[in-house]
């Protein structure tokens, strides 16, 4: 019940070029145009983008997707971000990137993420589905395995899956790694 309202939820890497950030909007009418959004401001200061005195970094949308979590109208938006003079932030590498891909757009060129990550249980310190007092068995059997006794945490992955299709976001495949749990 948010009536024409929607969230827009902006994203953006912090100033350790790792992390990632992010801070909703509200919008009076959903869209999925990049070039609708507004620009908008954080303080760098807290990201490690800027210093206290002059903290303001800006927000440009570049990308609107689904927001696989919110659902309904809101978006999830990337941004990229800016100087207190509009100016591609020292911590924007996307801009420099896109500029070189336009520059040989003819050649089309593709490149692609493997994204692999290990989940823990809940004290952040033990991965999911190990042994409390050990170490599962020897690599082999979990790569591209099948079934409980070789794959951990198969629910999180088809979420995480589907929230990317969902969102529309390209994702090509998945398959179970090395490890238990990665």
């Amino acid at each position: 019940p948010q009536g024409d309202k929607c969230q827009a939820y902006y994203i953006w890497i912090d100033g350790s070029g790792q992390g990632l950030r992010g801070k909703t909007k509200t919008l009076d009418q959903p869209t999925m145009n990049p070039a609708d959004l507004p620009i908008w401001n954080f303080d760098g200061s807290s990201t490690g983008q800027a210093v206290g005195e002059n903290s303001d970094v800006y927000l440009q949308p570049v990308a609107c997707f689904k927001d696989p979590f919110r659902r309904g109208n809101n978006i999830l938006v990337m941004c990229e971000t800016l100087t207190h003079e509009l100016a591609p932030h020292p911590t924007n590498k996307r801009r420099s990137c896109n500029e070189a891909m336009k520059k040989c757009a003819e050649q089309f060129p593709w490149f692609g993420i493997e994204q692999e990550y290990t989940m823990f249980d809940y004290t952040g310190k033990h991965p999911y589905g190990w042994p409390s007092n050990g170490y599962p068995g020897p690599q082999g059997p979990y790569y591209c395995g099948v079934g409980s006794d070789k794959v951990k945490g198969r629910k999180i992955v088809e979420a995480h899956y589907r929230a990317c299709m969902y969102a529309g976001i390209k994702i090509a495949g998945s398959n179970a790694e090395v490890m238990p749990s990665q």
